[in-house]
């Protein structure tokens, strides 16, 4: 599909123009090619400025060529654990860093793409993601405990629709697992969990859970299996990709596994469509992507 540079921008563009060339900036119809093509392919008569197909979008100011980004975009779906920098930077022929930066661009796209709350029946659980801290230095450990080291994530998943959604959390107290699911779970509706004290007492939800500590998985309709599944290949790829992914990022690794979770279904060409389309819109700059602010990437005002 793509041969050429010419090829793949032509591929860009009948996706995000659907053959119809707006500005890139204001959408205004009015404009016409560069016949130089520099510094940009396209000129808005009426804005007056240049403007291409990676304008407002994670590609914008990057200067690998639109034909690598392409193949970058269908390795990534079509790796089942998902695809390490080095590995891509192989591949298509650029630095191990530019690959880093492609694929944290490319995972920003599915970033915080929710529709309305689920009206269920769903699953809810949590995990936690990380290296155990039996693995670490003696003088470097915080105790043997299930999430000693590693960071939270809880996720749900609609029955009704098989959609998944997960987020990282700074904890799994009552408070931070309540507003997640208030977030995406609409009032009344049937959750399945497992035995944790978060999710006890009346809170306007229909809860039903399993008690995984004697060994009870599934009881009739009551199994939290379904989300389950999804952590196992959230940490098929945590250890056979990426090997190890920071607090910091973790958010971003979460949301690609989400979302091509809930686009399984679809071909291949369609969630590549879908994907150039949730780039539209969205600015990912590396000074951003590594500044150390003290605070992981999901810790959002």
């Amino acid at each position: 599909m793509f041969p050429t540079e010419e090829r793949a921008q032509a591929w860009f563009e009948s996706i995000r123009w659907e053959g119809k060339r707006t500005c890139a900036r204001c959408g205004s119809a009015r404009t016409r090619p560069v016949k130089s093509g520099k510094p940009m392919p396209y000129w808005c008569t009426e804005g007056r400025h240049y403007f291409s197909v990676r304008t407002g979008t994670v590609l914008e100011t990057s200067n690998v060529s639109l034909r690598k980004w392409a193949i970058a975009i269908y390795l990534c779906l079509t790796s089942l654990k998902s695809v390490s920098s080095m590995k891509l930077h192989r591949d298509i022929g650029v630095s191990q860093k530019t690959a880093w930066f492609m694929l944290h661009r490319i995972k920003e796209a599915w970033m915080d793409d929710h529709s309305g709350p689920f009206s269920g029946p769903v699953e809810v659980d949590e995990t936690y993601v990380g290296g155990s801290d039996r693995n670490r230095h003696r003088k470097d450990r915080k105790g043997i405990t299930g999430g000693s080291g590693k960071t939270a994530v809880v996720g749900v998943k609609d029955r009704p629709t098989n959609e998944v959604r997960a987020e990282v959390v700074t904890d799994v107290h009552r408070l931070s697992l309540r507003t997640f699911v208030r977030q995406h779970v609409e009032a009344g509706a049937t959750l399945y969990t497992d035995q944790s004290a978060a999710y006890k007492g009346s809170w306007g939800y229909d809860n039903h859970a399993v008690n995984h500590s004697v060994g009870e998985y599934v009881r009739g309709m009551v199994t939290t299996n379904g989300v389950e599944s999804f952590w196992s290949m959230l940490k098929r790829a945590h250890k056979g990709t990426f090997h190890k992914i920071s607090p910091k990022h973790l958010q971003r690794y979460v949301s690609e596994f989400a979302a091509k979770h809930n686009i399984r279904e679809a071909g291949t060409l369609t969630q590549m469509d879908d994907t150039v389309l949730r780039l539209v819109g969205r600015r990912l700059l590396y000074r951003d992507l590594i500044a150390d602010n003290g605070l992981p990437s999901f810790a959002r005002s």
